[in-house]
């Protein structure tokens, strides 16, 4: 016989009111989602900071690496004018601003082919960039090497005002030559790469013309060494041979002695 239910007034057990609440369903639980907290002004900031800095990096490795490497100033980005202060700010700016450590350039692995050990700094730089910025320091902090730029780029420059018909004697500020296009500062920077590579060029061919020359000498050298060995070792067998040829020669005389002697005596 099944159990009536309760009355209005017959109160209900605690143990009969946990029985009829209803049990979630497992097919329709679903996990509360995470709701992403929106980043803070001082963070945005951080972020957009940390990319704009990444990007202005391979920026400079780029324009480095695509520097005319004959000349320093286009290698570090300077002018002409400038002072070894502003040299030595410059490097200092550079080699901190794309060091490998920090830079993450995708050429940063091609550029190990470029390693080299440069002048006073003796040590091995693991990019191209990081590589050709020391040595134009260390090429305008060296003034031999600096005044020989200089002296280039005053060509450079007395070539471009030639070429826009402008006087020797004009300023730089001159509205005539703010308003060449290309830039009066481009045009410098061309006349002088034509000229570096001229000097090159130009280098080389002393260069091999030396090693020729220093081929031949050595050749020549050579063949006195050669002169001089063989006519040491026929003097050395002359030399050796004396005994014999003085005992052919005895015997030879002492031949013609007894012959003598008995053509006398038939006689």
């Amino acid at each position: 016989m099944a159990p009536s239910p309760p009355s209005a007034t017959e109160p209900i057990s605690p143990k009969a009111l946990k029985s009829q609440d209803p049990k979630p369903s497992s097919s329709n639980s679903k996990p509360t989602p995470k709701v992403e907290q929106p980043l803070s002004t001082d963070e945005l900031d951080r972020l957009l900071s940390r990319e704009a800095s990444a990007f202005q990096r391979d920026v400079e490795v780029e324009r480095i690496l695509k520097a005319f490497k004959l000349n320093s100033y286009d290698l570090l980005g300077l002018d002409p004018t400038c002072t070894p202060a502003d040299i030595k700010k410059r490097y200092r700016h550079l080699s901190l601003f794309i060091h490998p450590d920090k830079a993450t350039h995708p050429r940063a692995t091609d550029a190990f082919d470029l390693l080299k050990k440069v002048g006073r700094y003796n040590e091995v730089y693991p990019t191209a960039a990081y590589f050709l910025s020391t040595q134009a320091e260390a090429e305008l902090l060296d003034q031999a090497k600096r005044d020989e730029l200089d002296a280039i780029m005053l060509e450079a420059r007395a070539q471009t005002l030639k070429a826009n018909s402008l006087p020797s004697g004009i300023n730089d500020t001159d509205s005539r030559v703010l308003a060449l296009v290309p830039s009066f500062k481009e045009q410098i920077r061309a006349h002088a790469r034509d000229i570096l590579i001229d000097e090159e060029v130009r280098r080389r061919k002393a260069i091999k013309m030396n090693l020729a020359n220093e081929g031949l000498e050595a050749r020549r050298k050579e063949e006195e060494a050669t002169t001089k060995k063989r006519k040491a070792e026929e003097d050395a067998r002359w030399e050796g041979n004396r005994e014999q040829r003085v005992d052919s020669w005895r015997s030879f005389n002492a031949g013609k002695k007894k012959k003598k002697t008995k053509l006398n005596v038939i006689g």
